[in-house]
C-alpha cells in the first residue's frame, strides 16, 4: 500500500541526480516571480499614491475655481453697498429704497447659489427648519405655529445653511 494521496498528481520518482538542481531552478523561479509581484505590488501602490495626489490637487483647483466664481457673483452686490455708502449723504428715504434693492440682490444671489431664503410666518414650527428662539401668545394664531420670524432660513432639506430662528404661538 502507498503513502500517497490517492487525490494528488503523483511526482514521478527522481531517476537521476539532477533533483537537487531542479529543486534549485525551481527555488530561483519562485524567487523570481515572488520579487516580480513584489515590485508590481509596490508599482501599484506608488501609482496609487500618485493618484490620491493628483485627485487632492485637481480638487483643490475646482475648490478655489469655485470660491472665484462665488466672490465674482459678489462683487456687484459690495459695488451696490459702496454706492450706497458714497450716497449716505443724501435723502435717506432714497439711501433705504437702495439698501433695500441690495438686500433683494443679496437674497437672489444666494438662491441662485442653490439656497433660497424660506419663509416660516404661519407655517406650523418644524425642529428640523426652524430654532425657536421664544414664544408668545397670539389669538390670532394656532399653537404651535412661527409667528414672528427673527432670522429667515436658507437652503432646504439637506442643503440647508442654516433654520429659521423664529418665535412660536402658545395656547394661551
Amino acid at each position: 500500500m502507498s503513502d500517497a494521496d490517492p487525490g494528488r498528481p503523483q511526482r514521478p520518482a527522481a531517476q537521476d541526480t539532477d533533483a537537487p538542481a531542479d529543486a534549485d531552478e525551481d527555488v530561483a523561479a519562485l524567487q523570481a516571480r515572488v520579487a516580480e509581484l513584489t515590485d508590481q505590488r509596490l508599482r501599484a501602490l506608488a501609482e496609487l499614491d500618485n493618484a490620491r495626489k493628483r485627485y487632492d490637487r485637481d480638487l483643490d483647483n475646482v475648490r478655489e475655481q469655485e470660491r472665484m466664481q462665488v466672490t465674482r457673483e459678489w462683487l456687484p452686490v459690495v459695488d451696490n453697498l459702496e454706492r450706497a455708502l458714497v450716497h449716505s449723504g443724501a435723502n435717506s428715504e432714497s439711501i433705504i429704497i437702495g439698501v433695500g434693492a441690495v438686500t433683494e440682490q443679496a437674497i437672489r444671489l444666494i438662491g441662485q447659489l442653490g439656497f433660497p431664503r424660506q419663509g416660516a410666518l404661519g407655517e406650523p414650527f418644524d425642529p428640523s427648519r426652524h430654532d425657536a428662539a421664544g414664544s408668545r401668545a397670539d389669538p390670532d394664531a394656532p399653537p404651535g405655529t412661527v409667528v414672528e420670524v427673527l432670522q429667515p432660513a436658507y437652503g432646504e432639506g439637506e442643503r440647508q445653511l442654516r433654520p429659521a430662528l423664529v418665535i412660536v404661538a402658545t395656547g394661551d
